[in-house]
């Protein structure tokens, strides 16, 4: 039996929004989208949703990414006919009115092909006109700029992983060295910080993920245990490191505005822990100990073990945004909410039926949270069972992650409160099981509210 001590009355912070997403759950025609898909991201109280590979290969030739919006790059960076907003309009002003923020990537879409032949991931040919351009992209959501809006989008982030390389003639999102990314970085946030200053902010560059770490943490000042295996010991994994570490370097050096890193990872609650630990080192030896950290893309897709539906990948999805509260990490975005069948990387949905799975059922529970405000204290000390717990003062809900077998848990709690299930069978489901005693099965989340 384990003994979770929660404590309503004594408020520890604020719950983040760890259950932001990726790409939204908007599918379209030739003629008209249709957005109800999104109404999922509303009822869980999803926050932000990043504007990544959106509309499929080259951002399917119509959204977000800067050359689809801007065509020709010989073109009148100051001239509102150079635009084309159409489709990124449309998909912006439903997430606006679904109540979602967009967090909009400045960049273009991963070319997976590019071995065959590379379209847009090379570095633009002028630094200070490819950085104008942002800025009038801002300006149109942010400040009415060519019939535009002003939506107050916040983040607004440089590129994508220019370090995503398989081989040194193979990367996915960036042709150029690791130089010319921070040139293009330093020269573009410094423009878009002096045009709108701390009315947004300036981040990047979404790196691959520090996997490397595992093959000597040690030489890191990790405690995490040592791991084997092609994945943390490839000259690829050492690249990303030491691509990050000079990154800092030259924006210290140059003086670069970074109000937000942000980075990916795909692997469970140890590997994103020990990854989040890295990056705040690095960053608070280095002065940037106040940036914000944003890992915005995650998922357990690469874990052999899950599948969409099963329990394993509820209960393991909530462990990571629970953990993830009690690092310095700002926000999660998992990658993604896309309403497709052929995605990989889509748990939101159920592939048979497309109505939404136990995953999307776990961010619910998890806005929930997020809704009521404050974080209330809970401790555990088990491993393999992770908790958080939140109050608006009158509401109160605690949720518990077992990862581990099946458990029995006590807590001292007052009348009122019911115990929920999300797992395989149960979605979300109100149960039976006395709130203050009760079995918790392996990979099982449970949700003990009192409305």
């Amino acid at each position: 039996m384990i003994n979770i001590q929660v404590d309503f009355d004594k408020i520890v912070g604020k719950i983040k929004p760890m259950h932001a997403v990726g790409q939204p759950p908007f599918t379209g025609g030739f003629c008209k989208l249709d957005f109800t898909p999104m109404q999922i991201l509303t009822d869980a109280h999803v926050p932000y949703s990043r504007l990544h590979d959106v509309g499929g290969a080259f951002g399917g030739n119509r959204y977000v990414d800067v050359p689809n919006i801007f065509r020709n790059f010989d073109a009148d960076e100051n001239d509102p006919e150079s635009y084309d907003f159409t489709f990124t309009d449309e998909l912006i002003k439903a997430l606006i009115g679904y109540g979602v923020e967009p967090y909009f990537r400045l960049g273009v879409t991963i070319e997976n092909q590019c071995q065959i032949k590379a379209y847009r991931i090379h570095p633009p040919k002028d630094y200070g006109k490819w950085a104008r351009i942002c800025e009038h992209i801002v300006k149109h959501y942010n400040e009415g700029w060519a019939n535009g809006f002003y939506f107050n989008i916040k983040y607004w982030e440089i590129w994508n992983e220019p370090e995503n390389r398989d081989l040194p003639e193979i990367n996915q999102m960036w042709t150029g060295t690791a130089t010319q990314y921070y040139e293009l970085y330093d020269v573009t946030a410094k423009h878009l910080k002096k045009c709108f200053g701390d009315k947004i902010k300036v981040g990047g560059y979404a790196a691959c993920g520090f996997y490397g770490i595992f093959a000597n943490p040690e030489k890191y000042g990790l405690s995490t245990p040592k791991r084997d295996g092609s994945r943390y010991n490839s000259s690829k994994e050492i690249y990303r490191i030491n691509f990050f570490l000079d990154f800092i370097k030259y924006i210290k050096q140059n003086n670069s505005p970074l109000d937000f890193f942000s980075w990916h990872t795909y692997g469970g609650v140890d590997v994103i822990v020990s990854e989040a630990d890295f990056i705040d080192k690095v960053l608070s030896e280095n002065g940037y100990g106040n940036v914000e950290t944003h890992l915005n893309e995650w998922n357990l897709s690469h874990d052999r073990k899950i599948n969409r539906g099963t329990s394993y990948a509820s209960a393991n999805v909530m462990a990571i945004m629970l953990a993830m509260q009690h690092k310095k990490t700002d926000m999660l975005m998992y990658y993604d909410a896309r309403y497709v069948a052929i995605s990989a990387y889509g748990g939101f949905y159920d592939l048979n039926t497309f109505e939404p799975s136990n995953i999307y059922y776990a961010f619910k529970a998890f806005g929930e949270l997020y809704a009521l405000g404050n974080e209330a204290e809970s401790i555990c000390h088990e491993d393999g069972i992770f908790t958080l717990a939140a109050t608006d003062g009158e509401r109160k809900s605690i949720i518990i992650s077992n990862t581990n077998t099946d458990t029995e848990v006590e807590l001292a709690l007052s009348d009122g409160f019911s115990v929920y299930v999300i797992d395989k069978d149960n979605l979300f489901t109100k149960t039976d099981l006395n709130p203050e005693r009760f079995i918790l099965k392996e990979n099982t989340v449970a949700i003990i509210k009192n409305f």
